[in-house]
């Protein structure tokens, strides 16, 4: 998938490290997002037999956190792309 987005020229980041703030304290490395893409599009990829509302909250975190719009939950556990595939709406408005 990496090397498919890269050769369609898109900035595309792997494990890209973030860095978790609230109030005065840091966390750095709090969390990796698998895939960026753009730096706009988070990709979190899994290979369970079931998404869970775990893993799109997970999704929702990485977006808040970062401020972001949209992501892509991919679960390749699945029988088949369309059904393990899941989009992921911040309601972050850009000003």
């Amino acid at each position: 998938m990496y090397t498919e987005l890269a050769a369609r020229g898109l900035s595309v980041a792997r494990q890209v490290p973030v860095t978790l703030r609230h109030r005065s304290v840091v966390v750095d490395n709090a969390f990796k997002i698998d895939l960026l893409v753009e730096s706009r599009l988070v990709v979190e990829l899994k290979s369970v037999e079931r998404l869970t509302a775990v893993h799109g909250k997970q999704v929702l975190t990485y977006l808040r956190v970062m401020q972001l719009p949209l992501g892509l939950l991919m679960n390749f556990g699945e029988a088949t792309l369309k059904s393990g595939l899941r989009r992921i709406a911040n309601d972050y408005h850009a000003h």
